[in-house]
């Protein structure tokens, strides 16, 4: 009899494996600890595998809100042709082999039919390699670095590469000052994205005719600048470019003002969140960074995505969260499509995954970004960007980022 039980229990929990997988009568929590058979409706789940833990959580959080937020607006408008999305949560925290305990456990474990993330491009040249091989979709929402398509066929990103965006900071910077001649660029050398995006700083100053006059390096972890930044004020640069994160960037941000910078400071997209705002308060004030997106931008996608934000967080949607919106917005969007072609949740889980990903790169999306697509490559292809200019309050308490005309 106690045999007899022990079958009939693993096949019970075969079966809701596998309903689970294909779309049955079962729900995935965002922590993934449990499986439930107490729903009654299927739902489609996506995998969001993003930094909520370590210096890089700054960052990650900020995009489960956007994917939150997404969950809840795409099924109140009746998720996948009347079948909810479920979002599952995993968390990569800020190296590469969280991101792989992640990656591995949505494919395996979670049985998600794509990935939204991670949130480093450091951590996507390790982690989507394993999503290429068992051939599940991964949509980068903030992985800009040089080479991200090109890992594989599954592998595509709604996130604009730096060598686009990033151009864009410094043509403002010289809008603003025309008289800057020289240059000093600090990056984070342990971070893939950021020596990606200091290429294109450097390349971006040398095009423009200024003078490099110091390339300083740092670790994503470190706290103290004092020596990088006293050795490049002293060289008297006009301009100051930053690739770090936002705890390390807003660090070296702060003290480059505390001793005696007064010139332009440019920083790339690791700092581009307004929780960079506490770290270095009232010395935050003038930063120029590029942007991917405006929460000014026109549109109903992005006037419902801004105000749910603005109703739940009392402050504008920044970048990363409007990213990982749009990336749950393709999902959804190319599912519905597939969905109208074959029944999503009556087909295999390897061919929905296969057939997901071959729908995602051939459609149009009106997201908050604006209108984006795919190159076959999988390389977004959007046409709006912008800069923006940290303002902040004399006390440091406030501040916000001011979009440049």
């Amino acid at each position: 009899m106690k045999n007899a039980i022990a079958r009939s229990t693993a096949l019970l929990s075969t079966c809701a494996l596998i309903l689970t997988a294909c779309g049955g009568n079962t729900s995935t929590n965002t922590n993934t600890s449990t499986t439930t058979t107490t729903n009654t409706s299927a739902t489609v789940p996506i995998g969001i595998a993003v930094a909520q833990t370590s210096n890089v959580a700054l960052l990650g959080q900020e995009q489960v809100a956007g994917a939150k937020i997404a969950e809840k607006y795409f099924n109140d408008q009746g998720g996948v042709n009347g079948t909810p999305i479920k979002l599952v949560f995993q968390d990569t925290a800020g190296d590469e082999a969280g991101t792989i305990n992640a990656f591995q456990t949505l494919i395996n474990k979670d049985k998600v039919v794509g990935i939204v993330g991670p949130t480093l491009s450091q951590q996507a040249f390790s982690a989507d390699p394993i999503a290429e091989r068992s051939k599940v979709p991964v949509l980068g929402p903030s992985n800009t670095a040089k080479g991200i398509p090109e890992i594989g066929d599954y592998v595509a990103r709604v996130s604009a590469p730096v060598s686009v965006v990033a151009p864009n900071s410094v043509k403002a910077a010289l809008k603003l000052n025309p008289n800057i001649k020289r240059v000093a660029v600090f990056y984070a050398q342990n971070d893939a994205f950021s020596k990606s995006e200091t290429e294109i700083f450097q390349q971006t100053v040398k095009q423009q005719g200024l003078e490099l006059v110091t390339v300083q390096k740092f670790q994503t972890s470190d706290t103290d600048f004092q020596s990088q930044a006293t050795n490049a004020i002293n060289l008297k640069p006009d301009l100051v470019i930053i690739s770090g994160l936002a705890a390390d960037g807003g660090n070296l941000v702060r003290q480059l003002r505390e001793l005696g910078y007064k010139g332009v400071i440019v920083g790339g997209n690791g700092l581009n969140t307004s929780n960079i705002l506490p770290v270095c308060k009232a010395l935050c004030d003038g930063v120029l960074i590029a942007q991917a997106y405006s929460p000014e931008h026109p549109g109903a996608i992005n006037a419902a995505f801004r105000k749910a934000y603005v109703d739940q967080y009392k402050k504008e949607p920044p970048q990363f969260s409007a990213q990982a919106f749009a990336a749950v917005q393709v999902y959804v969007e190319a599912l519905k499509s597939l969905d109208q072609k074959n029944k999503v949740n009556k087909l295999q889980l390897p061919e929905l995954r296969t057939e997901l990903n071959k729908q995602i790169l051939t459609g149009t999306y009106n997201t908050p970004l604006g209108e984006i697509g795919f190159t076959p490559l999988g390389e977004v292809v959007q046409k709006d960007f912008y800069v923006a200019q940290i303002k902040m309050e004399a006390d440091g308490s406030k501040g916000k980022f001011t979009f440049l005309k």
